[in-house]
């Protein structure tokens, strides 16, 4: 379904991604991995069209991306949520939620109710202001808003970052719901065993390199995962 091929970027003057790389197929949950400035956002942000490429290529689907802009990329099929959220605050949930909407209105109408059965916060809380609900909710908000577009793939940057571990488990069984419901998922995390119990193969990034991939249990066991986290 995706695949990126030795993808360089540059941020100003600064090299951010060397021959990056990734595949992802119709169906999977695939997890992008890697210390902090390891380039992680900075793949998915390309993915996305936030960012172009200097070099390398970006396919979706078969067809070539690179270099498209987000507008162009979001009625494709693939959705990004952002790291952090990115609500508008004073926005209420609704209207946060309906903004990821690029169908007609009834299309639109449809496809709240269904991530509002997937999460009952948004119904519940549909007319309160996005920052006054809890960083869980609000998380829960963000990937509400990237299903609007109804994504055949959906790219979430960091999903857990600052969650509550029982907020972390409601999040992880929506994910799998999702996935379930035939949207390919692909998503940022720092915590190598979260990641990998939730994603069926990893990428692990490293100064901007793709420096392995693997399925989960082999990426969990492997002595140069081990290095990359933990030095040695």
């Amino acid at each position: 379904m995706l695949e990126a091929r030795a993808l360089q970027v540059m941020l100003g003057d600064y090299q951010a991604l060397w021959d990056a790389r990734l595949a992802v197929d119709a169906g999977e949950i695939v997890a992008i991995l890697g210390p902090n400035g390891s380039g992680k956002s900075t793949l998915m942000n390309t993915i996305s069209g936030l960012l172009r490429p200097r070099r390398g290529e970006v396919l979706f689907e078969r067809s070539s991306i690179a270099g498209l802009p987000p507008h162009r990329i979001v009625p494709l099929g693939i959705s990004h949520v952002l790291e952090r959220r990115r609500l508008f605050p004073y926005l209420t949930v609704r209207q946060n939620v309906w903004l990821g909407g690029y169908a007609a209105r009834a299309t639109r109408v449809e496809q709240f109710e269904r991530v509002s059965e997937l999460f009952p916060i948004i119904a519940a809380r549909a007319g309160q202001a996005a920052h006054t609900l809890s960083g869980g909710e609000q998380q829960m908000v963000a990937i509400a808003r990237g299903m609007m577009a109804r994504p055949r793939l959906l790219m979430v940057d960091e999903p857990f970052l600052g969650l509550a571990p029982r907020v972390v488990d409601e999040l992880t069984v929506a994910i799998r719901r999702i996935n379930a419901q035939g949207v390919t998922i692909l998503f940022i995390e720092q915590n190598v065993e979260l990641a990998l119990g939730i994603a069926q193969r990893g990428y692990i990034l490293e100064s901007g390199r793709t420096v392995i991939d693997g399925r989960s249990q082999d990426l969990l066991h492997s002595p140069e995962v081990r290095r990359i986290f933990l030095g040695g």
